[in-house]
């Protein structure tokens, strides 16, 4: 049986440890602790696309870590962004340059990957400007999420407060980046975060305040940028909880189910992809036992389902069955303070 562990960033309240790796045990859907790493508020972390290093945000900017054969992490080193801390940190995928997204300060941060997987010198940095929406909270630019499409031609950038997804071309030499377009979402829906299909033709961003995912096909044609929308799918159920708001986005490993969840309702949505068209149908949404599914992930295999919620301070544990659109309660809900997100990741059994 393939083996994984499991990474789970959190904010460091009396404790210094952000950074949690757990044993992932495959057959009964449930994690160990196996090491924790000490980081301040590790708001988001991300792995490079060789699956090599490890990079989290913290107080203070950046931190590189090597993931070692067993999953263990060592640490590279430290970089600054030059700015409040980040929300959102990805990499090219040539694993080239990181983007750093940051929500306080409407800012995007672009620094250079050393030879050796450590945080380098900032290239770029682009404050988004205007004023946004929704005056109580979104009267400024809050970037939440950066990532690049699979060509690695363009860089989406996802302003919550102006409630639009910039779309910046990349210098590859340099590091620098170039307003190519605008995707302008619905006034006052808030986009939060962006994935895109395995096969790079698919675009899916989900909207924080107004709970619905839409759904882009995307080309390049010859260097300029297309992007239609095709689809725009609620995640929430019938009847949800006043005052709820979308948060997690996430592909299953095997690309068949996109994940998003809501707080208020504290809900998980799981939704069937259909490869060729990039639709989204439906699949089930459910409740996860918790406060604040801050993120959601399926396990590798898409049997079990964990949700990290991050007000009741715990992570939920679910038997998945993906034909009968259900998920049962698996044991006991695991102690852990303020969890952010989770990666699996693939080690040598």
């Amino acid at each position: 049986m393939e083996k994984y562990v499991a990474y789970v960033s959190t904010y460091t309240m009396g404790d210094s440890h952000g950074i949690r790796i757990y044993d992932v045990d495959m057959e009964n859907g449930r994690f160990m602790e196996k090491d924790k790493v000490e980081i301040t508020n590790s708001s988001y972390i991300s792995i490079s696309h060789d699956r090599r290093f490890l990079y989290s945000i913290t107080d203070f900017g950046l931190e590189a870590y090597k993931i070692l054969p067993d999953g263990s992490l060592e640490l590279i080193n430290f970089a600054p962004i030059n700015g409040m801390r980040g929300c959102y940190v990805s990499s090219d995928y040539s694993d080239s340059y990181l983007f750093v997204a940051g929500y306080h300060d409407g800012k995007l941060t672009v620094l250079k990957i050393l030879e050796d997987g450590g945080v380098g010198p900032i290239t770029d940095e682009i404050f988004h400007k205007g004023l946004g929406s929704v005056a109580e909270r979104n009267f400024r630019p809050h970037i939440n999420c950066a990532r690049m499409t699979h060509d690695n031609k363009y860089l989406l950038v996802a302003d919550q407060g102006m409630d639009h997804v910039n779309v910046y071309s990349l210098d590859k030499n340099r590091g620098k980046l170039k307003l190519a377009d605008v995707i302008r979402s619905e006034l006052e829906s808030g986009p939060r975060h962006i994935k895109i299909s395995k096969d790079g033709k698919y675009i899916y961003i989900v909207h924080e305040w107004k709970c619905f995912i839409d759904v882009y096909k995307y080309e390049d044609k010859d260097g300029i940028p297309y992007f239609e929308k095709i689809q725009s799918i609620s995640t929430l159920r019938k009847n949800s909880t006043q005052g709820t708001v979308a948060s997690a986005l996430s592909f299953s490993v095997d690309y068949k189910y996109l994940l998003s969840s809501n707080a208020g309702d504290n809900s998980v949505v799981v939704y069937n992809v259909d490869q060729k068209t990039g639709m989204l149908k439906t699949n089930f949404c459910l409740p996860i036992s918790g406060t604040y599914p801050k993120d959601a992930e399926l396990f590798p295999g898409n049997q079990f389902l964990v949700s990290l919620n991050h007000e009741s301070d715990t992570m939920t544990f679910f038997r998945a069955d993906m034909e009968k659109g259900i998920i049962t309660m698996n044991g006991a809900p695991m102690k852990i303070q303020q969890p952010n997100c989770i990666i699996f990741h693939k080690i040598k059994a």
